[in-house]
């Protein structure tokens, strides 16, 4: 079998049976992503426990190519810090973007960089990973500005 074949049938794998479809009442993370030129659209809930990633959903509509991704990634960062989620996110991104990236931290995801052949859907795969740096990033930032009140209200 061709490693293109096998790719093709990863994602699709990933798209007829999703992994971690869903949402989680009381997420500590949820951020909505759309890309408005082919009309994919996701939201992605983050439950943390412990400072690690204990649950993670996502649910939307669209391509095969962001349904995919989005399974994909779920099953990637569940038991992650977020550090090392954003960390993969990065070179996530990196991949689909023609850079070289050690196929071990990639697993699986090695099979959407076919993808990069076709520029218009790279951000069909990224939607997913861009959603969830993004919501990431607000979540640290309204942390951030929590401890920081905090912090002022006891000196």
């Amino acid at each position: 079998m061709a490693l293109d074949d096998l790719y093709r049938e990863v994602i699709l794998d990933h798209y007829t049976r999703p992994r971690n479809k869903g949402t989680i009442d009381g997420a500590d993370i949820t951020v909505e992503g759309a890309n408005p030129l082919c009309g994919d659209e996701l939201s992605v809930y983050v439950k943390l426990t412990g400072g690690r990633i204990s649950d993670v959903r996502f649910v939307g509509r669209g391509c095969s190519i962001s349904q995919a991704s989005a399974s994909m990634m779920t099953d990637q960062i569940k038991g992650k810090t977020l550090h090392e989620a954003r960390a993969l996110v990065g070179q996530f991104k990196a991949m689909m973007h023609g850079e070289e990236v050690p196929e071990e931290e990639l697993g699986d995801l090695m099979a959407l960089q076919g993808v990069r052949k076709f520029p218009v859907r790279i951000k069909c795969a990224t939607l997913a990973w861009v959603a969830l740096d993004q919501g990431v990033e607000e979540f640290e930032s309204a942390r951030g500005k929590v401890e920081a009140k905090a912090t002022s209200e006891v000196e």
